[in-house]
């Protein structure tokens, strides 16, 4: 009997287990990315006409974290490259997600849980990133080469000035053709090592964050407890990226980080996703001194499309803040910055960008604005940002 009983027991928690490992991590990013359904804008002649003549940019996406294949159209989430491909995207930053968290807010988070462990668990990843954030963001590098080689062609790895450049041209002849850049949403992957920046760099890493939703030994975040400044090993962490050629993301560093990247920035900085508080006075976003500093250091503000960001999803509350950077330094400092797949809810996901160009035009951007805003610029900060692969080396 008790024997008939610890049999019926584990075959219960080898039933749990399977439905767990199955159904969990995908319910996860069901519930986590979604889209709210709500009307979209009409798109005119007009709009979809000059959309598909755009050399488009997003600074931003998450979707590296969730166990999908990139190269397959999927049901769920909010980019995928078919999705990219349908959108005209022409280069797309995808981010490395490390830890969370619990009970992940904008106000104040510690650095003592973490969320990611148990959906790196749910998907089964190597062994290797069950504990350690190093090995994670190494994972999201191979996924994303594998994901390249595994395109045909359609998927290009972006390292060097040169890629940016090889990609633009082959696109004329092909609007099919996406490049990837890899990025890091914090660098708690560093483990407390700054020599890890020379192996996320050899891994494809040109982007990074210091902090994300909490404070780590390099800054303090935005959404962090002390919330203050670059540490004195933030500071050498941002001499090295500017010396490497990885560019500087200031998003979610807390204000008095911000200030002090900015103060000491030698090259360009971006700002790879949220919003602006002149129009959506959200913590996480910029203030009218911070664009200003961003756009002195001759760098570009990336701008979302979910409520946190934008106060909205509709695609005109972010034309209205792409205009507030535009009318107070210029347009040569607006962007792109989506978020896709980052446990945000938006109107429309990568395939219908013709959403943001339609709600530009009817801001009144002109056509040259509105090729820069969608992605002129940001070809522009990554160009320079990066550093041709034989000159890179520490």
């Amino acid at each position: 009997m008790i024997r008939k009983f610890a049999l019926g027991m584990l075959a219960l928690l080898i039933l749990g287990a399977g439905v767990f490992f199955l159904f969990a991590p995908r319910w996860a990013e069901e519930s986590m990315n979604q889209i709210d359904g709500e009307p979209l804008i009409a798109v005119s002649d007009e709009a979809r006409a000059l959309h598909k003549t755009l050399t488009i940019v997003d600074l931003h996406s998450d979707t590296l974290l969730w166990d999908r294949d990139l190269n397959d159209r999927a049901t769920r989430g909010q980019m995928d490259l078919p999705r990219l491909q349908d959108g005209n995207v022409a280069l797309q930053v995808f981010s490395s997600v490390t830890k969370t968290p619990k009970d992940q807010n904008y106000d104040a988070n510690g650095a003592d849980s973490d969320n990611i462990t148990l959906l790196v668990i749910g998907q089964l990843q190597p062994l290797r990133t069950w504990s350690s954030l190093l090995e994670r963001a190494l994972y999201h590098a191979e996924k994303l080469e594998r994901a390249a080689r595994d395109s045909n062609g359609a998927l290009a790895l972006v390292r060097q000035p040169q890629d940016i450049g090889a990609l633009i041209d082959r696109r004329r002849a092909d609007r099919a053709a996406t490049g990837a850049l890899f990025s890091a949403e914090g660098l708690q992957s560093l483990e407390g090592d700054l020599d890890n920046l020379d192996v996320l760099y050899k891994a494809g890493m040109r982007m990074a964050g210091l902090t994300h939703f909490f404070d780590n030994d390099l800054a303090g975040s935005m959404h962090g407890l002390e919330k203050g400044g670059l540490t004195d090993k933030g500071r050498a962490a941002i001499r090295r990226m500017e010396d490497m050629g990885m560019v500087v993301d200031i998003a979610h560093c807390s204000h008095a980080c911000v200030v002090d990247i900015l103060a000491m920035a030698r090259r360009p900085v971006v700002s790879s996703h949220g919003g602006v508080q002149a129009t959506c006075k959200v913590n996480r976003n910029l203030t009218d001194a911070e664009i200003r500093g961003v756009a002195k250091t001759g760098g570009i503000i990336g701008v979302g499309y979910w409520e946190g960001a934008v106060c909205s999803t509709s695609p005109r509350a972010t034309a209205k803040a792409m205009r507030h950077i535009r009318d107070l330094v210029g347009i040569e400092h607006v962007a792109l910055g989506s978020d896709y797949d980052g446990a945000v809810t938006v109107r429309f996901d990568t395939s219908e960008l013709t959403q943001v160009t339609q709600a530009l035009i009817d801001e009144g951007f002109s056509e040259e604005e509105i090729r820069a805003a969608m992605g002129g610029n940001a070809v522009r900060v990554l160009t320079e940002g990066l550093k041709p692969l034989k000159s890179a080396a520490r």
